[in-house]
């Protein structure tokens, strides 16, 4: 049975204004700039430049008076205008609203992918393979295990499964000899490696294809009878087993490790363009003292148009006009927009300055000396203590801003770490001892790498309180391998 009743409700809900705010403090330099130059092409009414403005815009109650008598005023105009039916009626035109789609709300961001131009690496191997002297079926095959190719230039797929495939999508009926001899007319093209089924066959073919020599014939040996051996660095196998030296065997190795082990990416990696870091900060240190400033670019000066300040006024001199009373209505909203905004950029340059002051302090002996072992435990809600600000504030404001210093540029995410106990009760950054964990590995004998045993026992010497699978995680997260792996001849 249905029923209808009266509730009350409270609800906490986010203004425009807070939205915008909240938009701009994630935003890094280069991105801000792009948002303020939108933002003057879509509002007349701002402008770039200092506010020297010797007369002021209406007062609020002023203005939301003119707002009430404009919405009283217009509401008796309508009621003593007739209705034109003829405006609500389109015969020969169709309606805007089935020509527009719009599936996204007036918040939602816009990350509009960029299409790339240019020859593709699919594009480059046809090509290669139209200058080869195969015949029509073995160049139809070879065109088909192209387009089978990854960004990395592997063949995945089974060649059975490309059997089936020809058959049923395009009809081709062929067997897997065919399939591999044009599989040997793909690999034989530029740039080597290309084709292969795994790291191994990349590998291979690359090493064919250079001059030969000892360390050519030593490292062919190597790939094509004990890869495995060699992936976990069992040397003294393979030294063994081909019974050649330790100098031979490195030389081998030299050659193996300045192989391409992604073909396909040659092309793609040599066009990446390269990221500008803009930083947003600038912590100094000038005769002991830290001196913190903003980037100019985060600091814009805007101001409201004076042709719109003059404008507002002329329109509320004739208001009885109804087109008058509407482009004072229209005024009105840009001019308010362009408030909004100016005082959203000035909030922005408060709420930064005052948390990197805060990460600044908290931080002070390594902005002063560069030791990350120096560095301080410090969570978000560290800083957002200190500063009276939430917690997801502060996260917004250390989301992709960099900071300078007399040490180098740093993301600000870079000064934020876990704390750990040491013997004495003492509560260490986590990246602190990191740094003593990646300068131990780089001293160590890399022909008897330190294990995570060794490695926990030399951290527990040194007074810091820690498990071995601690030890482990932060060695992954240094994109440190395990000892076996660091072992070099």
């Amino acid at each position: 049975m249905l029923k209808q009743g009266l509730s009350f409700k409270l609800q906490q809900k986010l203004s425009p204004q807070q939205i915008q705010l909240m938009k701009l403090l994630q935003v890094p330099t280069v991105e801000l700039e792009q948002r303020i130059k939108q933002e003057i092409e879509e509002n007349p009414a701002l402008e770039e430049g200092d506010d020297q403005q010797d007369e002021e815009l209406p007062s609020e109650e002023q203005a939301m008076s003119d707002s009430d008598e404009l919405d009283s005023n217009e509401n008796e105009e309508n009621e003593r205008d007739d209705f034109d039916l003829s405006d609500y009626f389109q015969d020969d035109d169709t309606p805007d609203y089935k020509l527009s789609v719009n599936n996204s709300g007036p918040d939602d961001e816009e990350r509009e992918i960029p299409l790339a131009g240019g020859t593709t690496f699919q594009d480059s191997m046809r090509a290669q393979l139209s200058l080869r002297s195969c015949d029509e079926r073995t160049t139809l095959l070879a065109e088909h295990l192209i387009g089978n190719l990854d960004e990395d230039g592997y063949l995945r797929r089974d060649l059975d499964a490309i059997v089936n495939d020809l058959a049923f999508t395009q009809n081709v009926m062929c067997e897997r000899a065919e399939l591999e001899k044009a599989l040997a007319e793909v690999q034989s093209l530029d740039p080597a490696g290309v084709g292969a089924r795994d790291l191994r066959e990349c590998l291979l073919i690359q090493v064919r294809n250079m001059q030969h020599s000892l360390e050519q014939r030593i490292a062919e040996e190597i790939l094509d009878k004990y890869f495995e051996a060699f992936s976990k660095k069992h040397y003294e196998r393979i030294m063994d087993r081909l019974e050649i030296d330790e100098e031979a065997l490195k030389g081998a190795i030299e050659l193996i490790v300045r192989l391409n082990p992604k073909p396909g990416n040659t092309a793609r990696d040599t066009s990446k363009p390269v990221q500008e870091i803009i930083p947003d900060f600038m912590v100094l240190s000038i005769d002991g003292q830290l001196e913190l400033s903003i980037n100019g670019r985060n600091a814009p000066e805007l101001r409201i148009s004076r042709q719109y300040r003059d404008m507002i006024k002329e329109y509320q001199r004739n208001k009885k006009d109804k087109e008058q009373r509407e482009a004072l209505q229209f005024i009105k909203q840009k001019l308010d927009s362009a408030k909004w905004f100016i005082d959203a950029i000035k909030q922005r340059q408060n709420t930064l300055l005052v948390t990197m002051e805060a990460i600044m302090e908290h931080q002070r002996e390594f902005f002063l000396s560069g030791d990350e072992t120096k560095m301080k435990p410090m969570i978000l809600k560290d800083i957002a203590e200190r500063v009276g600000l939430d917690i997801s504030t502060i996260s917004r404001v250390a989301n992709s801003k960099y900071v300078q210093t007399n040490h180098g540029t740093y993301l600000l995410k870079f000064f934020f770490s876990e704390s750990l106990s040491t013997e004495s009760g003492e509560e260490v950054s986590t990246r602190e001892v990191k740094k003593i964990l990646n300068d131990a590995i780089d001293a160590e004998d890399k022909r008897k790498p330190l294990t995570d045993d060794e490695l926990t026992a030399l951290l527990k010497s040194k007074g810091y309180n820690i498990a071995r699978r601690t030890v482990a995680k932060y060695r992954e997260q240094l994109n440190l391998p395990v000892a076996r792996l660091r072992k070099e001849l």
